[in-house]
């Protein structure tokens, strides 16, 4: 390492506490930059599963610009406790027997994927402290009773035959809690950049053809920075072709989703941790719908690898997630909560007192910060 010239130290400091200084600063830099490409890489493990279809990057973004993001719901008539219904589908707290099967997983949070009896593979993710066991089921579940799509996510007890870790029970080990989950059905595409998509991508709209309009859009990015979505990388968001909607001249009918909402009603971290990042109540009510007093910029904070960045939302959009949110009953959201699991994640981080209820308003105080907030007023009304 190079030392300043004796000219370049400040006139009666020693130059032994300018080496000090030197060396001490140089340490500083290696620390920082280690930190920072650990935190890069947490954010960036390698993605083992494989894309459907691998297509031209012009093929993608037609499919991107033209996706559909939502779709009109009956919501106060869906069971959010129950959840999805159909082919996949588990009871809440069902008991799952499987078999493990050996493969590589993404991402750092405890999973491993299971043979069920009847040779389906699943995607199993558990464990008493992993915020997304509760976190996933709950936001799924919003988002699917508003019409937003979102893969299922079933609360379960997993009982696995040849898994380690867990609980014995007799020659299987016991999982719980766990979730189970349903990806959305139909085939996803990529491009030689990989799979999903960032959110600045999703202000690109099909002059003709969109299956979605504007104020969709921004209902759906309103909506991730009100559930405070920190995890928010390129692969965390999906794009997938309805089955049997692809040919030679692209898809017909393209869906755009979040596909991982493991890092959701806690509060934007840089490093996307967990335990501020995932049903943290007290974290969540810290941060607040809209940045500012005035104008539609939604909060959707800062990280290292997240690619939602304090959107701006139109005044259509705002109103349409009001509208959304004004739908689900407090009978719903109290069933969501506790599906979810919450009360067992509080006690398991020392917050007994973040009841259902307290979730519960704290959720209609966000929803009330949506319903009270005006986007189309101009600088001289306010």
């Amino acid at each position: 390492m190079a030392l300043p010239a004796t000219s370049a130290r400040p006139r009666g400091v020693p130059a032994r506490s300018v080496l000090i200084h030197v060396v001490r600063a140089a340490a500083l830099r290696r620390i920082n930059t280690a930190v920072l490409l650990l935190l890069l890489g947490a954010g960036c493990a390698a993605r083992t599963s494989r894309p459907d279809i691998v297509t031209t990057s012009a093929a993608r973004n037609d499919a991107l610009a033209r996706a559909r993001v939502w779709t009109e719901t009956p919501t106060a008539s869906l069971d959010v406790r129950r959840g999805p219904r159909g082919d996949g589908a588990f009871a809440p707290g069902a008991l799952v027997e499987c078999t493990r099967v050996d493969r590589d997983m993404s991402g750092s949070t405890p999973k491993f994927t299971c043979r069920l009896p009847g040779g389906r593979d699943v995607k199993v993710k558990y464990g008493r402290d992993n915020g997304e066991v509760y976190a996933e089921v709950a936001a799924s579940r919003i988002l699917w009773a508003l019409g937003f799509t979102a893969d299922a996510m079933y609360p379960v007890r997993v009982r696995c035959h040849g898994c380690e870790g867990g609980t014995p029970d007799g020659d299987a080990r016991l999982f719980d809690p766990a979730t189970i989950e349903r990806k959305v059905r139909g085939r996803t595409l990529a491009d030689d950049g990989g799979e999903g998509w960032s959110w600045p991508e999703l202000d690109t709209l099909a002059p003709t053809g969109a299956l979605s309009t504007r104020a969709q859009r921004d209902a759906l990015k309103l909506l991730a920075a009100m559930l405070q979505h920190t995890d928010s990388k390129r692969e965390q968001q999906q794009l997938v072709c309805e089955a049997d909607s692809w040919s030679t001249s692209g898809c017909r009918r393209p869906i755009a989703y979040i596909s991982d909402l493991g890092k959701t009603f806690g509060k934007v971290n840089l490093m996307n941790r967990d335990t501020p990042g995932s049903v943290n109540l007290d974290a969540w009510l810290e941060a607040p719908v809209w940045n500012g007093t005035t104008g539609c910029r939604a909060n959707a904070g800062m990280t290292f690898t997240g690619t939602l960045k304090d959107p701006e939302i139109s005044e259509e959009g705002r109103q349409l997630l009001a509208r959304l949110l004004q739908r689900l009953s407090d009978a719903q959201l109290r069933d969501v909560f506790d599906v979810a699991r919450f009360p067992v994640r509080a006690a398991a981080t020392g917050h007994e007192s973040e009841t259902v209820e307290r979730w519960v308003a704290a959720f209609r105080k966000k929803a009330a910060e949506i319903a009270s907030r005006r986007c189309d007023v101009t600088r001289a009304e306010r």
